[in-house]
């Protein structure tokens, strides 16, 4: 990890340095982004006509996935020079050396929500393995010269957004995952930016009909028999909750796992409906006489199970329809918990950040967002890893 360091030098040595990072950094010589380019400067001019050049990264993402916040947080990979571990939510892509980080870090900061929820998918032990730290949202940890503070982002359950704020009131943000309708816009001076839907083509403007023609959908075919929906952790949730609170008022069976995640989903305010392990003796009773209910299994079952049933798979890599026939038996439909291109640039312009880092570890667009934001907002944008 690249450390604070501090030169005494020349003035006129120290305008040359500066000048000679800052074209490292920015193909484009720009000199009124000078004090905002990658690495905030800081520094001291004395009365011997002297400059003392101070350079500490203020945020950065390394080859494992790790998103450096400040001089202490890591978050949603494992960083071993960091003392402070972030887990932003329950997904595999952002819990990267996890066991790692709770054997060695002093804290692994996390929601409740998000504790719970990896609870139901590791294991009961999870919780008192290692020093996890639960936080609410806007409560705050301080670690010497940092504040710590996590912020809603409506991604999944638990999902949060990271702010850290340094000892001379620099507001370093990371958004993770995250969809704009409930999400919060934090004002940031540096910004690490999901990238998953980045490319200019990637929009929804279908977005609010999408619920309709899922229940629409389901309805239809419990006409015909049993409904099998594929998805992911937390999002399988929210169709639940999507459709029970359209009155799709049928059992909702699911593997044991799916209902232990439901279980905290419930706990945690969710309403889902009747909610069923297909291990219990009353689902068992409903498969046996074919009766109407919908059947939740993770993305990765697909291949085995419900093969001859009438399908639903849900994800947001669909922007042509709200739903789309991809089979005789199958439909996609486009429910996405991530944020469209439109919706990462309206997040950037409303937070108003000098820098903008964007996510290129995990899948998405990173380069063509960093250059978009760029070239239409005028805000210096790099995506890491490079």
């Amino acid at each position: 990890m690249p450390c604070p360091f501090t030169y005494t030098l020349p003035k006129h040595r120290y305008i040359k340095i500066v000048k000679n990072i800052y074209r490292k950094e920015f193909s484009d010589s720009r000199p009124d982004l000078l004090p905002t380019c990658y690495q905030t400067l800081s520094f001291r001019i004395d009365e011997k006509a002297t400059a003392r050049l101070s350079m500490t990264p203020k945020a950065s993402i390394t080859r494992n996935g790790a998103v450096l916040l400040g001089k202490h947080v890591a978050c949603d990979s494992h960083e071993g020079s960091r003392p402070i571990r972030v887990v932003t939510h329950a997904h595999y892509d952002h819990l990267t050396g996890l066991e790692r980080s709770l054997r060695k870090c002093q804290a692994v900061v996390m929601t409740p929500a998000t504790r719970d929820l990896l609870g139901a998918i590791r294991g009961p032990l999870f919780p008192f393995v290692g020093n996890v730290k639960a936080l609410n949202y806007g409560e705050t940890l301080v670690h010497d010269d940092e504040k710590l503070t996590l912020h809603p982002a409506d991604h999944i359950l638990g999902a949060a957004q990271v702010l850290v704020e340094d000892r001379i009131g620099g507001r370093i943000v990371y958004t993770g995952d995250f969809r704009m309708s409930n999400t919060p816009i934090l004002e940031a001076d540096v910004l690490v930016l999901e990238a998953t839907y980045g490319s200019p083509f990637q929009v929804r403007p279908f977005r609010k009909v999408v619920g309709e023609a899922l229940v629409s959908l389901v309805e239809s075919a419990l006409k015909i028999g049993p409904v099998y929906v594929f998805g992911y952790h937390g999002k399988l949730q929210e169709v639940m909750q999507i459709l029970h609170s359209n009155n799709v008022n049928v059992p909702y069976l699911v593997p044991e796992k799916i209902f232990q995640v439901s279980k905290v989903c419930e706990r945690h305010g969710m309403r889902l409906g009747k909610v069923l392990s297909t291990i219990g003796d009353e689902a068992r009773e409903i498969v046996e006489k074919n009766e109407a209910h919908v059947a939740f299994y993770h993305m990765n079952s697909k291949r085995h199970v419900g093969r001859d049933a009438f399908r639903i798979s849900v994800s947001g890599w669909e922007f042509g329809y709200p739903r789309r026939q991809i089979a005789p038996n199958e439909h996609l439909v486009a429910l996405s918990d991530h944020s469209d291109f439109k919706e990462l640039l309206q997040y950037v312009s409303e937070s108003k950040p000098k820098l903008v880092i964007t996510d290129n570890y995990r899948v998405g667009g990173a380069r063509v967002l960093a250059r978009e934001i760029e070239k239409r907002l005028g805000i210096p944008a790099k995506a890491l890893p490079a």
